[in-house]
């Protein structure tokens, strides 16, 4: 992957996940919603087609085996881009609530 490439990736996932965490926290007035939810959605981009969601709770063990895997195959780049999504998702927590702290309030 070229480093242009991969520099906007991180940056719009990291400005996606912000905006979305951001938008969730005001709404929902949970400050870290989407830092319990980014995990989820880290296991729907990586996870293979033919696991559906229901596989993770109904067959646990075979469903995580091959996320496992998939997780073991995954390249350098996209751990980078996956992680800078993390962050944005962490540190929209973390400003909506010294927000708060200073007063302001949203919705």
């Amino acid at each position: 992957m070229n480093i242009p490439i991969l520099l906007i990736s991180m940056l719009l996932f990291f400005v996606l996940f912000f905006g979305i965490g951001f938008l969730l926290n005001m709404l929902l007035r949970m400050s870290w919603i989407m830092a319990i939810i980014y995990p989820f959605v880290c296991i729907w981009i990586i996870g293979n087609p033919q696991v559906t969601l229901s596989d993770y709770f109904l067959s646990p063990i075979s469903s995580l085996q091959i996320l496992g895997g998939k997780l073991a195959i995954l390249p350098f780049a996209e751990i980078i881009i996956l992680l800078s999504g993390l962050f944005g998702a962490i540190l929209s927590g973390v400003v909506i609530r010294m927000l708060r702290k200073n007063g302001y309030q949203m919705f």
